[in-house]
């Protein structure tokens, strides 16, 4: 349920374009929702809609808390 914005994504990450291609660009702020039951994936909720994103996807992800 907290706030952050993205800062960018590890140069690593084999998602990295499709995450991008979604909207995870550095600069956009981001919250997370929900989870499903046993934890993975997490829904976030980023410019205006809802994305379900896997925990292993998810943690290439490197934000700033607000």
């Amino acid at each position: 349920g907290e706030c952050a914005v993205i800062a960018g994504l590890d140069e690593a990450c084999a998602m990295r374009r499709r995450l991008l291609d979604v909207g995870f660009m550095p600069g956009t702020q981001i919250s997370c929702i929900g989870k499903s039951p046993f934890g993975d994936p997490r829904a976030y909720y980023l410019r205006g809609y809802t994305i379900a994103v896997r925990q292993r996807d998810a943690k290439e992800v490197i934000i700033k808390t607000v």
